[in-house]
């Protein structure tokens, strides 16, 4: 990609070429160009190309051929060999017959997208994103007064980290998808069926370990404070977070893989379209799913004791089968192996703001804080996954390689690099960042309506929430914006890395912020603790 070129030459000037390609960044093969039809092969396409070992190995009578030298150029950021796309994308660039004219093909770049094209793509499955989040946040507001939820508040802590499991497996998983399928790696059907089997597999695997740590992770931050220890809650616990994050992912899964061969086949990019949908859907679905299955297990504890055990075992004996399909993939089996690191990092840091929830809603006082936790953290991270999917891809198409030799010193971006620049992701930037106030006050206005919530929506409380989305919107696209390519310079696919965090900050951002928010107005005198009860 990044400085590769086609040179097509002579044989008497081989000499000359090895000596400019030798400060190149890549391997360079010589291949014959047959400028006789019959030597062709019928099915060769334009030209036959056979490599050789060596420019000496070449006899006088050959010396009427020309030669075109392929650099073999490693671009991405486990290093993988892509000169199949460059061969590809030569074939469709040459289309004379007449080697003496220097005809180099250009290497594919991303779509030159204006702030109008970014915002009008953007725009339409960020209000669906939202809108997913405020029928989350109704559905919270609703169950924190069930049973299950005033008796274990350990439950409480799950929430954000089973939410925040859009961010690190689905978002992630929408991301990769994207970028495959904006460099072509899901062009032919094979290629796109070994994704798709071999990234459900992933996120399967993924999911229920996540999904058990998280329970441990309940287990202990509701152990610490009370200093009181039951059996029957954790393993209601375990077996309500793994089943919860399974059958969420799969479910999602399914959806984003939809989502993105739609989007390729009627020419809109995934990456503005597959991560908001994702976030649309999954605040709810895993909500939706956690409430149902830890209330029916918790009435089980008074009737039956192995259902809870049956349900753990149950979902974790199936992992080594998804571990088998997700090792005979070659694009899994690496984030098989190497993406445990941010999920179960990310995993802890919602699991924080889990604890900051649980402390604040079970507060009488502070109910209202449920029904608008999912809306100001889903916004955030719909957000910020978009442009951290529309960074890597960027990168994966027009970036600089990583192997290069020498690679050059960048300096970390400021934020006015970040939102005031020319480039393109600055420009997505500040699309991105305008869509937060008007996207929360059409939120704001739509739980008002449906009388949710137990706050009244005065205008100070709105002032004091939209500076508190704001912030952490601004935040997150300056980190992210640091995060991509600061992992992209050390060798880490940021599609498998930097969204897990991204929306875990986003997650223990917002459940702190709004936090701070309600205690600041109660301390002033905005004390409802009643409305929409």
């Amino acid at each position: 990609r990044a400085n590769c070129r086609w040179l097509k030459t002579n044989t008497h000037t081989h000499t000359k070429t090895n000596k400019q390609l030798s400060y190149s960044n890549g391997s360079v093969h010589p291949v014959i160009l047959h400028n006789d039809p019959e030597e062709r092969q019928p099915n060769a396409g334009e030209y036959e190309l056979t490599e050789v070992t060596s420019f000496s190995d070449r006899t006088d009578q050959e010396s009427d051929r020309s030669e075109m030298v392929v650099i073999d150029c490693r671009v991405n950021a486990k290093g993988q060999r892509e000169e199949d796309a460059l061969l590809e994308n030569a074939s469709q660039s040459n289309e004379s017959d007449d080697t003496s004219t220097d005809q180099s093909p250009v290497p594919p770049v991303p779509l030159k997208e204006t702030s109008f094209t970014i915002g009008l793509q953007v725009v339409f499955p960020f209000l669906l994103a939202g809108f997913g989040t405020v029928a989350a946040g109704m559905v919270l507001d609703i169950v924190q007064h069930w049973k299950v939820f005033s008796e274990v508040n350990e439950v409480f802590i799950l929430v954000p980290a089973l939410l925040g499991l859009k961010g690190n497996l689905e978002m992630t998983l929408a991301s990769r998808l994207s970028t495959a399928a904006n460099i072509g790696q899901m062009d032919t059907a094979k290629e796109m069926w070994k994704m798709i089997v071999g990234n459900l597999a992933l996120i399967q695997v993924q999911a229920t370990v996540v999904g058990f740590l998280a329970s441990i992770a309940a287990v202990i931050f509701g152990w610490i404070p009370e200093g009181q220890f039951r059996m029957g809650h954790a393993v209601l616990l375990c077996a309500s977070s793994v089943a919860t994050a399974f059958i969420a992912s799969l479910l999602l899964g399914l959806i984003m893989i939809g989502v993105i061969v739609g989007s390729r086949k009627v020419g809109i990019n995934p990456d503005n379209v597959a991560t908001p949908i994702a976030a649309s859907l999954g605040d709810l679905i895993t909500l939706a799913l956690l409430a149902g299955i830890s209330t029916g297990l918790y009435q089980e504890l008074d009737y039956n004791d192995y259902a809870n055990p049956l349900v753990c075992v149950f979902f974790v004996a199936l992992t080594p089968i998804w571990i088998l399909i997700a090792r005979r993939i070659p694009s899994t089996r690496e984030v098989l192996y190497s993406g445990w690191e941010p999920v179960i990092i990310a995993m802890a840091i919602s699991s924080v703001g889990g604890l900051i929830l649980d402390k604040t809603v079970s507060n009488p006082n502070f109910a209202g804080m449920a029904v608008f936790t999912p809306v100001i953290n889903g916004v955030a991270g719909n957000l910020v996954a978009v442009q951290a999917s529309r960074i890597s891809t960027y990168l994966h198409m027009n970036g600089l390689p990583i192997a290069e030799p020498s690679p050059p010193q960048q300096k970390c971006p400021t934020p006015c690099s970040t939102f005031f620049g020319s480039g393109m992701n600055s420009r997505s930037a500040r699309v991105l960042f305008l869509l937060v106030a008007p996207g929360h006050l059409v939120f704001l206005y739509t739980i008002n309506s449906m009388r949710g919530g137990h706050t009244t929506l005065t205008y100070i409380f709105i002032a004091f929430y939209l500076a508190a989305a704001l912030l952490q919107v601004m935040i997150l696209l300056y980190l992210a914006d640091w995060m991509v390519q600061w992992m992209w310079k050390r060798g880490m696919d940021p599609d498998n890395f930097s969204i897990p965090y991204l929306t875990a900050l986003g997650d223990l951002l917002g459940t702190g912020f709004l936090a701070l928010c309600f205690h600041i107005l109660w301390l002033i005198g905005d004390r409802d603790a009643d409305v929409g009860d």
